[in-house]
């Protein structure tokens, strides 16, 4: 069976503009928090600000929008990032940050070697808020484990119950 990683995307909106003195710790904080990712066990991939490509975007870039997006080799290890390491102290602070009801995560699987784009990453967010939580688009509180594409279900063997 094919490997599979874990891929999510968080997007938030600033409480005030990146210059503004009340976001400034945030900001001193994001090289930070890339470089922690980076070196975190089970970490495969991020997106960086030089990898975007603007036409990609389903509109004018909002400045105010902060989105991260990232690969893991598993839940498990991404949670031990969020939540068990100085990240944390980070997420506890995102109210004095960011618009309270203006951010979004969404988790989904991809075959190990896939990296997502970004405009695969706002479809898992978009299905996400009009589906709710399922296979394709999740959160940590409810999850989903990984499966085939829906085309290469009926390749696999059947698992033993």
């Amino acid at each position: 069976m094919t490997d599979f990683h874990l891929a999510q995307m968080n997007v938030a909106r600033l409480r005030a503009p990146l210059e503004d003195p009340s976001v400034a710790e945030f900001v001193a904080g994001v090289d930070l928090m890339n470089e922690l990712a980076d070196h975190s066990p089970g970490f495969v991939w991020r997106l960086r600000e030089e990898d975007v490509d603007e036409a990609t975007l389903p509109g004018p870039r909002d400045p105010a929008v902060i989105a991260t997006m990232s690969v893991w080799e598993s839940l498990e290890h991404l949670r031990a990032y969020v939540y068990q390491s100085a990240h944390l102290d980070y997420l506890r602070r995102r109210r004095d940050w960011f618009v309270p009801g203006g951010s979004a995560l969404v988790l989904w699987w991809v075959e190990a070697g896939h990296i997502p784009s970004l405009r695969e990453g706002l479809k898992r967010i978009h299905r996400l808020s009009t589906e709710g939580p399922g296979p394709e688009a999740f959160t940590f509180r409810q999850t989903f484990s990984p499966r085939p594409p829906a085309d290469r279900q009926e390749l696999l063997p059947a698992r033993p119950a």
